[in-house]
């Protein structure tokens, strides 16, 4: 499937990923300064699927290189 990525598939792939790169950051930095037990648990949810998102989203690059 990956091998049949165009290059604007691929751009997209990367754009994705900063964001999710972002969005880890942010949500890793907030963590700390979270008071609030529930709002820690959040975070900490949407730290655990967001680290998942960038290992799937750098698998379909990795495969993408392999494969062409």
């Amino acid at each position: 499937m990956t091998k049949y990525l165009g290059l604007h598939e691929t751009l997209d792939l990367h754009e994705l990923l900063s964001f999710k790169n972002l969005c880890l950051t942010k949500a890793t930095t907030m963590s700390v300064l979270a008071v609030d037990a529930e709002l820690k648990a959040i975070l900490s949810a949407d730290v655990t699927t967001g680290t998942q998102h960038i290992q799937q989203l750098q698998q379909f690059l990795t495969n993408r290189r392999e494969n062409s």
